[in-house]
């Protein structure tokens, strides 16, 4: 191959990398953590209810504690120079979201207790504290991903609250495990390190807790 042929090739390459790097970090925030706590809570919420209301009302106390309020400390913390950005990339940085998270999401569960919500919604905010806790404490020494901890254990989640046929989602897990890659922010065994925590720590304690097991 000449050099001009060479460069010719890496000319039409280099479109292709930055496609593929534009859709990667597209998937990293359109399917976030965060985005995903907001919805899937609504989703549980209506199975357990089948009212809007009182799906609003559950499905949105738990994205709050879980999601929103958390995300505005990390969002604070980023533009403050905290940490390197919303997604916390440096693993040192993880501490303080995760000690929020935390405290915001026990917060959450005490409410919904104290407010006697219906018990899928509590199951689903106790496999969500113990998908923190577990992958807190991964992260404290290894570089988990969160995003595809998150992702996998809401596609379990859902499949047993719902369907078998929600374990379609599972693609969208690998696409996220795909799209951390690719922008250098994990590894691919922290993003099948996060997949299968998150499954096994959320799906496999809400599955029991929620009586399909």
């Amino acid at each position: 191959m000449t050099s001009a042929e060479s460069e010719h090739d890496q000319g039409r390459a280099e479109p292709l990398r930055t496609r593929g790097t534009a859709v990667a970090r597209l998937l990293t925030e359109v399917l976030a953590p965060w985005v995903i706590v907001l919805l899937l809570p609504l989703a549980v919420a209506w199975q357990a209810t089948h009212a809007l209301l009182p799906t609003l009302l559950w499905g949105l106390l738990v994205a709050v504690t879980s999601s929103i309020l958390p995300m505005g400390i990390i969002v604070w913390g980023a533009r403050t120079g905290r940490w390197d950005g919303h997604h916390v990339r440096n693993r040192e940085g993880r501490l303080i979201p995760f000690v929020a998270l935390l405290v915001f999401s026990l917060g959450g569960l005490a409410a919904l207790i104290l407010a006697r919500a219906p018990w899928l919604v509590i199951a689903l905010d106790i496999s969500m504290i113990s998908t923190l806790i577990v992958t807190g404490a991964i992260t404290s020494r290894w570089k988990i991903s969160m995003h595809t901890a998150v992702a996998g254990g809401a596609v379990v989640i859902l499949a047993a609250t719902y369907s078998p046929v929600f374990w379609l989602l599972a693609v969208l897990v690998a696409a996220i495990g795909w799209s951390r890659v690719k922008i250098h922010d994990h590894t691919t065994a922290q993003t099948i390190g996060g997949a299968i925590v998150g499954a096994i720590s959320g799906g496999g304690l809400y599955a029991p807790l929620s009586g399909v097991l």
